[in-house]
């Protein structure tokens, strides 16, 4: 039976990669992937698997009580054989660099907007917990260090950029926005459980301190802007699956 890792909100994949060339079955959960979903295998025996899966999703019980379906359809489906869990909930509403649109974002969506953002967070944990394996929920700079708890860690992309040799140094998907090597600042902060080991760092040198390329390039609220932006730095997928790797296989 093959090892297999849990993303949520993980439209690139890029996250599992890693462990997907190295023989694991990987499983990306987003609601823009199709519901019959997409495989992608690779050499080693690995492949990451694209499946439609609306996360936000909450319903409740006979006594009131509110639930994520999702964490219930996937314990069913990966319990005993996931390894390790990622979150990459949205930030749109928790952003500190959006606060100055909280107090609109309150009459439009409700006084409870970020809690329900919080939620969304906290369920990535709980699946993570669940499961009984390592877990890391990732959001840059956000609210949930007020309405969750204080993060565990913090890293910029250019401190991971090293674990990306030379030959690879242009972005696969989106090299006109991301610069070569993760060579960019973005304050991301991590929430981590079950054993999860950050990563040792390996820097190369930052293009642009303060804003990264993507940034600069890229205005508006579509979707793909946000994918690009919030699409997982390669350097650190690479620096989290060498530091994890052992635990996971032990």
């Amino acid at each position: 039976m093959k090892k297999q890792i849990i993303s949520l909100y993980d439209y690139t994949g890029v996250a599992v990669e890693p462990w997907a060339r190295s023989g694991y079955e990987c499983f990306c959960y987003d609601i823009q992937h199709t519901s019959e979903g997409e495989t992608v295998r690779y050499e080693g025996g690995g492949s990451i698997t694209k499946i439609s899966m609306d996360l936000q999703e909450t319903c409740k019980d006979d006594k009131g009580f509110e639930f994520y379906p999702f964490i219930f359809k996937l314990l069913k489906r990966h319990s005993y054989k996931a390894h390790i869990v990622f979150g990459f909930s949205p930030c749109d509403h928790l952003a500190v660099s959006g606060a100055a649109h909280f107090k609109d974002k309150a009459i439009r969506l409700g006084s409870d907007f970020q809690v329900i953002a919080t939620n969304n967070a906290k369920a990535c944990a709980m699946l993570g917990s669940l499961l009984e394996v390592p877990y890391m929920v990732e959001n840059p700079v956000s609210r949930l260090a007020t309405l969750w708890r204080k993060p565990d860690y913090c890293f910029q992309p250019f401190e991971y950029g090293a674990y990306i040799p030379e030959s690879e140094a242009d972005h696969p998907l989106y090299p006109d926005y991301i610069a070569p090597r993760d060579a960019y600042s973005k304050k991301t902060c991590l929430w981590t459980g079950g054993g999860f080991k950050m990563p040792k760092k390996k820097p190369v040198d930052c293009e642009s301190f303060g804003s990264s390329r993507q940034h600069r390039k890229l205005g508006g609220k579509s979707m793909r802007t946000k994918n690009i932006r919030s699409a997982t730095p390669r350097g650190f997928a690479r620096a989290v699956f060498e530091a994890n790797r052992a635990e996971v296989e032990a």
